[in-house]
């Protein structure tokens, strides 16, 4: 899955001339590809609005994570990969953080697509090298793509489920053709494929987790380690792709370490005590409690929120609809009566969140009000198939006062079951006809959730509802997660602000039941297939506006989860040593484009560095959801995992 912003329309030319030596229709070279739109950055641009290309090179930056690993393959669904592994990989083409879904070439040279879409041909740099000095060649593009459908994680085959076939046409040129049907995205989708060294894999068994360093050609490579406990990247002195326009003013430090911890109060006390740099805060409560220290004060160590432009997905308690207790709808509808998000904010939350509504919320594509005309049209042939409510009503999750007495959506909530056939027999609620009681299990992988479903488990009781919470270690929920192993969990879906094939893996029936999938939920509607295909062969920006809102529309009348929440800034603390571009882009803080500057601490007032300056100094709106590491991981090639808000 990928994270990305919004979207302009259409593709702009490199040269006004055709693509030679290739079968098929007609097609520009380009420097680079927009979803929909133009591209913000012309050919002979030098670097990105939003890095500073004069900043210093040099130093360490040291991070924490939460957790452990033992590989170094983020390509399979097996092992738990270590954090910053992409840094080692470069990929065909890269984004720009303040454009909404927009690639310039990296490996690639160039791209090449006609106006119908129906194929994309990268020609590489004769410069680009692996890290042993030896050129990245089409086959090992070609040989990469055909080893992740193989044998790489299942969301690939989704992922690139649409692609006919690839071969190389050129000394440095590959060709991938697509199957019949309208699916724009595609080009955009292999422009971000990782690519693999052919020759280093050879007589080595892909489908396995290794803690062996892998080969790469990115900007750096894995130096000292050790499993579970510590890994470093040292920066490729003379790494190839350094002074390329889409890598000026980026990776600056000559180090860049993660350190793990099992706890993460553990890992803040280590922070606040020096033994790592900079946090990215996703837990309200230590954002508005941990932090009060007299390092703040002074200005050794900078507590910040950075406003974003992102679209905030989708975090929610996740009904696994496998277990037969949660098929009805009206029982998924009737449990979300027990949530009482406004009690949580207030009390657990400091007032630092909004409820989640839709799964593309804090942007254009979420389903407010009713159904435009264009989104009725769409969904008019589901009617009978779908909830009568996508038609005749606006989505909004249930709510209370905040005051903690939810009587009256507890009473709403014996309502719904009774209706479904259940009732209270000696206080425990119990299926009329079968005799068995409503009991599920909460899986979580982060302690800290435990203080939001706890809450929520005490109000389930008061109906009869029993619900147990279990955390677990992070490779049991790994496998348990993948599996499909699990009653409810805590789940989250980052979206882009154009989404597209991914949709696939969130929601179709093919991978209600492919291990690895991201259908937790196991949703199996013909109505979601259908359109889940029409959005992603949308043609333009305005369609795709109205095809997504249907999507969201037929996702939140399912009740297929019980909304949390979302915020729109990243919530940051570092030690006052680091330099950054004045320009936060749109997606958000981009830490690869700081830099070490060590400075003499300052005074600051109480709450002067609760924001940072936005591009061209205005403050932009609030939106999004808070992504791991913040910003676009490379890893698993388009693969962006979302960071879980607590």
């Amino acid at each position: 899955m990928r994270i990305r912003i919004a979207v302009p329309l259409g593709l702009v030319l490199l040269a006004g001339v055709t693509a030679g030596g290739l079968a098929g229709a007609a097609a520009a070279v380009r420097h680079g590809l927009a979803m929909h739109g133009d591209l913000r950055y012309s050919a002979d641009f030098t670097h990105f609005d939003y890095v500073n290309p004069d900043a210093p090179r040099g130093g360490e930056i040291r991070r924490a994570e939460i957790g452990t690993f033992d590989s170094f393959n983020p390509f399979i669904i097996k092992g738990n990969p270590a954090t910053g592994v992409g840094l080692l990989y470069d990929t065909l083409m890269v984004h720009a953080a303040d454009e909404p879904f927009s690639l310039y070439g990296l490996l690639a040279e160039s791209v090449e697509t006609p106006a119908d879409r129906s194929w994309v041909a990268f020609t590489l740099r004769p410069e680009a090298r692996w890290h042993d000095g030896r050129p990245v060649s089409p086959e090992d593009v070609i040989w990469t793509f055909r080893t992740l459908l193989e044998q790489g994680s299942p969301a690939y085959r989704f992922y690139y489920g649409s692609v006919a076939g690839v071969e190389k046409t050129g000394p440095r040129t590959v060709k991938f053709t697509f199957a019949p049907g309208e699916n724009r995205e595609l080009p955009l989708i292999l422009g971000e494929l990782t690519v693999l060294p052919k020759h280093y894999w050879a007589g080595r068994e892909f489908d396995k987790t290794t803690l062996e360093p892998p080969l790469g050609s990115g900007p750096y490579r894995i130096g000292r380690f050790e499993p579970g406990r510590v890994v470093t990247y040292e920066r490729v002195a003379d790494y190839w792709g350094k002074d390329l326009p889409v890598n000026v003013g980026r990776n600056h430090f000559d180090v860049v370490r993660f350190d793990y911890y099992r706890d993460e109060t553990v890992a803040i006390e280590a922070f606040k005590g020096g033994e790592f740099d900079l946090r990215v805060e996703n837990n309200s409560k230590q954002w508005a409690t941990a932090y009060d220290i007299p390092q703040v004060a002074d200005g050794s160590i900078r507590k910040q929120l950075f406003p974003h432009e992102r679209t905030a997905g989708m975090q929610g308690f996740v009904f696994n609809l496998r277990r037969e207790r949660f098929r009805d709808p009206r029982v998924r509808w009737a449990l979300a009566h027990a949530f009482d998000f406004e009690w949580s904010n207030r009390v657990l939350f400091y007032g630092q969140y909004t409820r989640a509504r839709s799964y593309f919320d804090n942007s254009e594509l979420a389903a407010t009000g009713l159904p435009s005309p264009e989104e009725r049209t769409l969904l008019e042939p589901y009617r009978g198939r779908i909830p009568d409510e996508v038609f005749t009503t606006a989505y909004r999750p249930p709510a209370t006062d905040g005051s903690g007495d939810i009587r009256g959506n507890l009473r709403k909530a014996v309502e719904l079951l009774k209706e479904a056939g259940w009732e209270i027999r000696d206080g425990v609620m119990t299926n009329a006809e079968t005799g068995e009681t409503l009991a599920f299990e909460i899986l979580l992988v982060q302690p800290a959730f435990e203080r939001i479903a706890l809450p929520f488990v005490k109000n389930l009781k008061r109906i009869g509802v029993e619900a147990r919470v279990r955390t677990v270690d992070t490779s049991q929920y790994r496998r348990r997660m993948d599996s499909f192993d699990f009653d409810m969990t805590v789940g989250s879906w980052g979206q882009s602000r154009s989404p597209g094939n991914e949709q696939r893996d969130f929601w179709s029936s093919a991978a209600a039941d492919r291990e690895g999938s991201r259908n937790w939920i196991g949703i199996r509607s013909p109505a979601v297939d259908a359109l889940v295909e029409r959005l992603i062969a949308a043609p333009d920006r305005e369609s795709l506006v109205a095809r997504t809102r249907a999507l969201d529309r037929v996702l939140q009348w399912g009740h297929y989860v019980i909304p949390h929440w979302y915020i729109g800034s990243d919530r940051i603390v570092y030690w006052n040593k680091f330099g950054r571009p004045e320009i936060t882009p749109d997606q958000g803080v981009q830490l690869d484009t700081w830099w070490l500057a060590p400075q003499e601490p300052a005074p600051v007032e109480p709450g002067a560095d609760e924001t940072a300056p936005r591009n061209a100094g205005r403050e932009a709106p609030s939106l999004g959801v808070v992504l791991l590491g913040v910003g676009i991981l490379a890893v698993v090639g388009t693969w962006l995992v979302m960071r879980r808000r607590r």
